[in-house]
């Protein structure tokens, strides 16, 4: 069982934000069941709140997180969905990371630890959300 993870809940567990003992309880559930990893997106926006790649690797590693790459047909899934997403007059024009993220999960994972703020249900409704009860 693979578990990708979204940066939202690894800055909630890192920040301590209400509800992060929850999300790290899911996570070490996910660990004893599988793989747990991130893709490039989330490695990005993860290296926005260290000074270097040294730390942030090491915290990956320790938390037993792998860097996953893209596959083509989750590229293409992302692209996709950001067309329907856009046809259907969806008004952000930055969703393309949100959508590589749960693309790369629904492609590359069989589910997704995240906060889902609502797209995710709509846009990936095939994809297996992991979330505290």
């Amino acid at each position: 069982m693979i578990t990708a993870i979204d940066s939202s809940v690894l800055i909630a567990i890192g920040n301590g934000e209400p509800g992060h003992e929850a999300w790290q309880e899911v996570l070490d559930r996910a660990a004893q069941e599988g793989a747990l990893t991130i893709c490039p997106v989330v490695l990005a926006e993860l290296s926005a709140r260290y000074p270097s790649l040294e730390p942030l690797a090491g915290d990956l590693e320790r938390l037993g997180i792998r860097i996953d790459g893209f596959s083509d047909a989750a590229c293409f899934l992302a692209g996709e969905t950001f067309r329907r997403y856009r046809a259907q007059g969806g008004p952000r024009t930055t969703m393309i990371p949100d959508f590589m993220v749960a693309a790369h999960a629904q492609k590359q994972a069989d589910r997704l630890a995240a906060m889902d703020r609502g797209y995710l249900r709509s846009y990936f409704a095939s994809l297996c959300l992991l979330a505290p009860p």
